[in-house]
């Protein structure tokens, strides 16, 4: 059954995907808080808060805040990721630290809050933007790839813990899209709007894992099945 969102936080509102879902819930009429760095200018139904998700400790007081200011909420994406280039040889500590610490520990440290307050209310949805690249580990992003590993299996861990509860938990696994975190990536890429609206649809009637677009799903799955030493060669 479809579900229509009321109250919404998205974080990593800012740009590219994260924008996109600002804007098509807040055009559903869907009160929204847009968390991030760097703020837009807000609209009709858009909130605007600045906030850094590696400042950690920071996470559970603002999500607090959030909720009071729109007077509930049944809706979180975490949308924040950051994907910086790595050459072919390059092992760069600081640029994976920064990885895990948005990546992971910032999602971690707001959807906890999520997962608390959507299973002692027995209802609310979860949704993460994970990526096709957490399916294999694969050479060119090692630590982007595990960083998204981690965020899809943590997912299932939320929703195998408050699923029972009431709460929908969403791993959304993007391909390529025309994001600016994604510009160096060559060839055809999916619209952020068109990924949002899939996104969004999936989020409204509780699917578990998505592709998007859809295709990956049938692409990925042979790409799961490769051997090892198929991918070590490969190298993409």
């Amino acid at each position: 059954m479809s579900q229509q969102f009321y109250r919404a936080i998205v974080v990593g509102g800012s740009s590219g995907i994260g924008r996109e879902l600002v804007l098509q819930l807040a055009a559903s009429g869907c009160q929204v808080a847009s968390v991030a760095r760097r703020t837009e200018p807000s609209g009709e139904n858009i909130r605007n808060y600045a906030h850094d998700v590696t400042d950690f400790a920071a996470a559970p007081a603002l999500f607090q805040q959030i909720c009071l200011e729109l007077g509930g909420l049944d809706l979180i994406v975490y949308a924040s990721g950051v994907m910086p280039s790595v050459g072919p040889d390059e092992f760069c500590f600081e640029k994976d630290k920064q990885m895990v610490d948005v990546n992971i520990l910032g999602a971690v440290a707001w959807l906890n809050e999520a997962a608390q307050r959507f299973g002692q209310a027995g209802s609310g949805t979860i949704v993460g933007i994970g990526s096709v690249a957490g399916d294999r580990g694969r050479a060119p992003k090692p630590v982007y790839g595990a960083s998204k590993a981690f965020f899809e299996s943590y997912l299932e861990s939320l929703r195998n813990r408050v699923g029972t509860k009431g709460v929908r938990v969403v791993t959304i696994k993007p391909g390529p899209t025309d994001t600016p975190m994604a510009a160096e990536h060559v060839g055809k890429k999916l619209p952020a709007a068109e990924a949002a609206r899939q996104i969004l649809a999936a989020a409204r009637t509780g699917k578990r894992v998505v592709y998007v677009p859809g295709i990956l799903k049938y692409v990925f799955a042979i790409i799961r099945a490769l051997p090892s030493p198929i991918m070590q060669r490969l190298k993409f």
